[in-house]
């Protein structure tokens, strides 16, 4: 009962959270090219990510989770890898686009 009541409260934080639009941005890589500045990328690693991510970067390259358009975007990450970061699953990163791409 306490487990549901948590899950309950976290779905409506998540949703408020969501529809208040005071946070990062969270586009698709066919919807990069139109933002610059904090976004947040969602999409599905494709290709052997190269590099170490604590040292210069590691790149992967993202493209569309679903529907046509399978955009593709280089991206260089520094930082912890989660153990379940591999070539096919779908992620979120959170980061800085810039104007030169």
């Amino acid at each position: 009962m306490i487990a549901l009541s948590v899950a309950a409260v976290l779905a409506v934080f998540l949703l408020y959270t969501s529809l208040a639009g005071g946070g990062t941005p969270s586009v698709s890589p066919s919807e990069l090219a139109t933002k610059t500045g904090e976004v947040s990328l969602a999409g599905r690693v494709v290709g052997s990510p190269t590099g170490d991510p604590h040292g210069a970067g590691m790149r992967f390259v993202l493209q569309d989770i679903e529907g046509k358009q399978k955009q593709r975007v280089a991206v260089l990450y520094k930082g912890s890898v989660p153990d379940l970061f591999r070539t096919g699953r779908d992620v979120v990163v959170t980061g800085t686009q810039r104007a030169d791409g």
